[in-house]
């Protein structure tokens, strides 16, 4: 359980190409009339300074494009044996994520993460555990293709289709072998959140 009231923004560290990225988009809003030359200027300028992603967010916040996160991998290999493999709080998330796990648990918690995909593909090769999705609030979730072998799937509350225009949709399969596999949003009560 994490004590935690609110989460924080991430603080993951800028790259010289990521901030290239951000100067683009707003070059790109004063070539179409959104930023004054001024205004481009002193953003340009507090891109240039910035250190972390959280940072350069105030410089785009009211431009088209969303937010600003790292760029994300097609694909991540997550691999484990007898045991634990967790992710939580601030990780960059892949397209596709192969999740291979023998003897051990899996808990990969999506609450936080930075995700620039709408569409998350999630390959599982689990044996002799378990495996817990955390999905962040919105997401919707297909577990249709997971071949379950002396185990259980259960998903609590959470949408088993896309919802055209809402969150992320996550897209699992694979197979779970002896083991279970539980897909559910956040649990809160008061002050914590697991």
């Amino acid at each position: 359980m994490s004590g935690d009231l609110v989460p924080q923004p991430p603080q993951l560290r800028m790259s010289d190409a990521d901030r290239e990225c951000v100067a683009e988009r707003l070059r790109t809003a004063v070539g179409e009339g959104r930023l004054t030359l001024e205004e481009f200027e002193q953003r340009y300028n507090g891109v240039l300074a910035a250190r972390t992603f959280a940072d350069v967010e105030p410089f785009v916040a009211d431009l088209p494009g969303g937010p600003v996160s790292p760029p994300a991998a097609q694909f991540t290999e997550l691999r484990t044996t007898a045991a634990s493999l967790k992710r939580r709080g601030p990780w960059v998330v892949a397209r596709r994520l192969q999740v291979t796990a023998k003897a051990g648990s899996v808990k990969l918690d999506f609450t936080e993460a930075l995700i620039g995909y709408r569409v998350v593909e999630i390959d599982l090769d689990v044996v002799a555990g378990s495996t817990t999705l955390v999905l962040p609030p919105g997401a919707s979730v297909d577990i249709d293709k997971v071949e379950m072998v002396a185990g259980s799937a259960k998903v609590r509350q959470v949408p088993t289709t896309a919802i055209a225009g809402h969150g992320h949709h996550f897209v699992v399969r694979g197979k779970q072998r002896a083991g279970s596999l539980v897909v559910r949003y956040q649990r809160r009560f008061w002050r914590w959140r697991w």
